[in-house]
């Protein structure tokens, strides 16, 4: 079963405006969220509201400007909204095509460092099904990426699923890999809950670099020397592979469908995942939809 459709296979939507705010991971601002329903065909679009004009940014790959320590998207205008992908492996996860987010500032709350809080404010009220049929990005040849020792690759399968290898230098995270078929719903439970995580011995530079501001033991796990600091521990024992596996899943949904294909990461992250999608798109003999 390739679970990327919904019992009709039409377009999803939400049935009514959900609210959440928290703060920024990287900003360490305040900001709010407002989920609105929206037709077919409309896509996932954020709106900023702290904006007057040239406010509406697409989620696609190609507005994609920034992917260091997260995904920022941009439109022409240069307006922005960064640390998407927690949100859109979320919607991604729960198969939702059409959404108007609008935010008050420059990037999506971190909330816990993992998607459940967004996967349990969408299951808070019921789906809509729209009246148009998905599309499904099917993948026809494979399609690699390199850098160095890191890769990511697409390749044609009848489902939609991903393999994600890390290896860090340190005794608490080394080296992990997770195989996973996306299937029957097993995102909210697999996968969902696997949160953010950095290294103790770097958050000095990240903060003087002004990044991880708004980082705490609220919202990410941090790996210290010979322990992980965060008291209640680990949500899984390969929690940091699968929160690379929920950071690709929200960076592959920046294809703007839902992908049939095999997706593999090797120490790979962000940026690669959206030169992955440039290269795909960038011969029509790569994909199909359907």
């Amino acid at each position: 079963m390739i679970d990327l459709l919904n019992n009709s296979n039409n377009q999803v939507t939400i049935s009514k405006p959900l609210s959440i705010s928290g703060i920024g991971l990287h900003t360490g601002l305040k900001v709010s969220m407002k989920l609105h329903p929206a037709e077919a065909d409309y896509g996932i679009r954020f709106i900023r509201k702290d904006l007057t004009k040239n406010n509406i940014i697409k989620a696609i790959w190609s507005n994609v400007t920034n992917t260091k320590l997260s995904t920022t998207i941009s439109n022409q205008s240069g307006a922005s909204v960064s640390t998407i992908e927690h949100l859109m492996s979320a919607l991604s996860g729960l198969h939702i095509d059409n959404i108007k987010i609008e935010i008050d500032g420059p990037e999506v709350p971190i909330m816990d460092g993992s998607s459940i809080k967004f996967v349990d404010l969408i299951d808070q009220t019921s789906t809509q099904d729209l009246n148009k049929k998905r599309k499904i990005l099917k993948i026809k040849k494979n399609i690699k990426v390199k850098t160095n020792d890191s890769s990511v690759e697409l390749k044609p399968n009848n489902q939609f699923s991903i393999d994600f290898e890390i290896d860090f230098p340190s005794k608490l995270v080394s080296k992990q890999s997770c195989q996973l078929q996306l299937v029957n719903g097993n995102y909210k439970t697999d996968i969902a809950s696997a949160r953010t995580f950095g290294f103790e011995r770097d958050v000095d530079m990240l903060r003087s670099n002004g990044l991880a501001l708004g980082g705490s033991l609220d919202n990410a796990v941090v790996v210290g020397e010979n322990k992980i600091l965060n008291s209640d521990g680990l949500r899984f024992k390969d929690e940091f592979v699968r929160h690379k596996i929920l950071d690709s899943i929200g960076d592959l949904y920046l294809a703007g469908a839902p992908i049939q294909g095999y997706f593999l990461g090797i120490k790979s992250g962000h940026h690669l995942n959206n030169l992955l999608l440039r290269s795909l798109f960038a011969d029509k003999n790569n994909y199909e939809y359907f």
